[in-house]
């Protein structure tokens, strides 16, 4: 059976992800379609809007076959990281090909792109280290280094975000030597960013969230840019659990890890640099909000994200030294599948690369942050009923079939 896989996040499912998988569907031939999906903490350091677990049934719903979990080393880490672990699976899971949906649209870019700084790796890195000494965030620093470096050529855009995350999925299957062809869909309608619909039934997961937390956001405004599979979930979600997931769920968390732990002990925690601790715990001294914070501790060089993902990562108390071998991925963390995927892994399992794993009962060292993770995802909810109930589901949900 020929398998192309996805790198996704669905937060949440929407209709410019149906149209993603279909086309991916179309133009590979493939006979099922494999996602590596970031677990309850996201790339951009934020908590999913609702758990693993319902977003793994928007996705089989929405035509993926199989869903694993990445872990979250590599879903809450910067691009390369995060494309790295998420291929890596990819190849362990025997996908032919990796399709992903990008500003560009076009793969040969890619490909030209990577090997243009190929060539020009040393007096690329100078450049980005120039920016930066300039107090430039790392991503802008990347966009105007690509920019000096070739003016007037036509290669990739670096300062979109999609670019980005394609150009590293491809550096990493390259780098890797990886069996796997890429192939880009470009991103229909709404950009990733775009904080306000279009005036197309697809529209951004952003302006989805943005939509949802507003003042008056309700799950009905939004409909027409959900399949229904996902409209439906998301009420049903909101019903048993009587919340969505945002940052300022996990304030009160954060403010006391920051106030309580010492100078020291916060210069431990992974990504926690240059004296950044002393910001972080003057914020919380004068913060009301989790934005607001955010908004005080920002600067040109530390971006937003990279800052929320700075706070995630002491809220785990994630430890520098906890990560300084992590290169791969131990093992494939099986959150869903279809009957096809089903059949998939049946005819599959003695080839997979990396242990299958689908209980945590004999994997919890293995699993030792994914199920930290999980723990803190439940203390965001506000009842302990509904607390203890979804993290009951890592040790009791088993991969959710269709």
């Amino acid at each position: 059976m020929k398998a192309v896989g996805v790198i996704v996040e669905y937060n949440p499912f929407h209709n410019g992800h149906k149209f993603h998988l279909d086309q991916t569907k179309k133009q590979t031939g493939a006979d099922i379609v494999i996602a590596v999906m970031s677990g309850n903490f996201l790339q951009r350091g934020e908590p999913a809007l609702v758990s693993k677990w319902a977003r793994t049934e928007m996705a089989l719903y929405g035509g993926a076959d199989i869903v694993f979990e990445l872990p979250y080393f590599f879903a809450t880490q910067n691009a390369d990281i995060f494309a790295t672990g998420a291929v890596s699976l990819l190849a362990a899971a025997n996908c032919h090909s990796l399709c992903f949906g990008s500003e560009a649209g076009d793969i040969h870019t890619f490909t030209e792109t990577l090997h243009f700084l190929s060539e020009k790796n040393d007096e690329f890195q100078d450049k980005i280290k120039e920016y930066s000494s300039q107090g430039v965030s790392y991503p802008k620093a990347l966009s105007l280094s690509f920019e000096a470096l070739s003016p007037g050529r036509h290669l990739l855009d670096l300062s979109k975000p999609n670019n980005i995350l394609g150009l590293q999925y491809v550096a990493a299957i390259q780098q890797q030597n990886f069996a796997i062809k890429p192939l880009t869909i470009i991103r229909k309608n709404a950009n990733y960013h775009d904080e306000h619909f279009a005036s197309s039934s697809i529209a951004s997961a952003t302006s989805i969230r943005k939509s949802l937390f507003s003042e008056n956001g309700s799950i009905e405004g939004i409909h027409s840019y959900l399949p229904h599979t996902t409209y439906d979930l998301l009420h049903k979600y909101k019903k048993e659990y009587r919340q969505f997931h945002s940052w300022e769920d996990y304030w009160h968390l954060l403010k006391y890890k920051l106030l309580l732990s010492s100078p020291e002990e916060l210069r431990g925690i992974h990504e926690v640099e240059e004296g950044l601790e002393n910001r972080l715990q003057h914020a919380a001294l004068q913060a009301d909000s989790f934005h607001d914070f955010m908004e005080q501790i920002k600067t040109k060089r530390y971006t937003w994200t990279r800052l929320q993902r700075v706070c995630l990562h002491i809220l785990m108390n994630v430890k520098k030294a906890e990560t300084a071998n992590k290169k791969h991925p131990e093992y494939l963390r099986l959150l869903g599948m279809s009957a096809n995927g089903r059949e998939y892994l049946r005819k599959e399992k003695k080839n997979l690369h990396l242990p299958l794993v689908s209980k945590l009962s004999a994997n919890k060292q293995l699993l030792d942050l994914d199920i930290r993770a999980s723990r803190l995802y439940a203390l965001g909810l506000k009842g302990k009923n509904e607390q203890e109930r979804l993290l009951s589901l890592d040790f009791k949900q088993p991969p959710i079939q269709l």
